[in-house]
């Protein structure tokens, strides 16, 4: 099958296309599942550069990629929730890193799939569940955003951020999003209130919200650890995606983990209509190494997507 591959941690250069990478083996547990859409997320070149290092056992030659959007086409015999033709997504996210989804043909645990929304493009379903997971974990499962709350999310048009506000509104919240001035437009179209970066973000949030924000996301780290805390109402509580550290200062650090009960959730929204995908772009498989690239920019709006044919 063809599959992107690194045999060792480096630049983007380390990203090879195989056209004869074996199939992967379909365990009791596992679906297999041909690709048709594989998000791009920032873990990945990271993972690339060798980040992650201490974090994950890695097992080269490394597949990489956690997001996936396509068809089944095996079950494996303990596998009772998916028969062949079903159309999934998954955060395809083990306990090592080895076999990843920017390829034709990918075993999945089951633990990490969930059904395809109906609404969504091939491409759109495939940037959807780690970013997805990671605003809905944060919001509704750290911080438990309702209809009480007025939500400050930090990189609101981003790829996490741009789920956060949506997912923030459709709990009932009013959302204040911190953006660079050329996505403010964007941030408006989805429902929330824009702030920019910069000097005067926190006067600008004090003036839109004069008591404080009652729940904040944190989706970029560095001045945003600093300033939040004092942005907070007194029984505020606010969550980071970013850093660690924010335990410190009585925060929470979330790190994504696959769940299917919260892809059904992420697919009911969308199905509802209060859940879009935006995509920036996508890309062939073959162009792997340049949509990492662009990710390592970290200036899209949106999702980055491989398609794979």
């Amino acid at each position: 099958m063809k599959a992107i591959v690194m045999n060792q941690y480096g630049g983007p250069d380390v990203l090879k296309l195989a056209t004869d990478a074996p199939e992967p083996k379909v365990g009791p547990d596992f679906v297999l599942v041909r690709v048709k859409a594989a998000g791009v997320n920032p873990v990945d070149w990271k993972i690339r550069e060798g980040r992650l290092d201490g974090l994950f056992q890695t097992d080269f030659p490394v597949v990489p990629g956690w997001d996936l959007a396509g068809v089944v086409e095996r079950a494996g015999p303990a596998v009772s929730e998916f028969s062949p033709g079903d159309e999934v997504i998954g955060y395809v996210r083990e306990d090592h890193v080895g076999r990843g989804t920017y390829a034709e043909l990918v075993a999945a645990p089951v633990r990490t799939l969930g059904r395809k929304p109906a609404r969504l493009s091939w491409a759109e379903a495939g940037g959807l569940p780690l970013a997805g997971l990671t605003a809905y974990q944060a919001l509704v499962k750290a911080l438990g955003v309702n209809e009480d709350d007025t939500v400050l999310i930090h990189a609101a048009s981003g790829g996490v951020g741009s789920f956060a506000v949506q997912i923030a509104l459709a709990r009932g919240a009013r959302v204040i999003g911190t953006a660079g001035p050329r996505n403010h437009d964007h941030l408006r179209s989805l429902g929330a209130e824009p702030v920019a970066y910069g000097p005067g973000l926190a006067d600008e949030v004090r003036r839109l919200a004069p008591g404080g924000v009652s729940a904040a996301l944190d989706l970029v780290g560095g001045e945003a650890l600093d300033v939040t805390p004092d942005l907070l109402t007194g029984k505020g509580r606010w969550a980071s995606i970013v850093d660690p550290s924010v335990t410190e200062r009585g925060g929470r650090y979330v790190f994504v983990r696959p769940d299917p009960t919260d892809l059904a959730a992420l697919a009911q929204l969308v199905d509802d209509g209060r859940l879009t995908v935006p995509v920036a772009k996508t890309f062939p498989l073959s162009e792997a190494a340049e949509a990492q690239r662009l990710s390592e920019e970290g200036h899209t709006r949106g999702k980055i997507v491989l398609t794979v044919d």
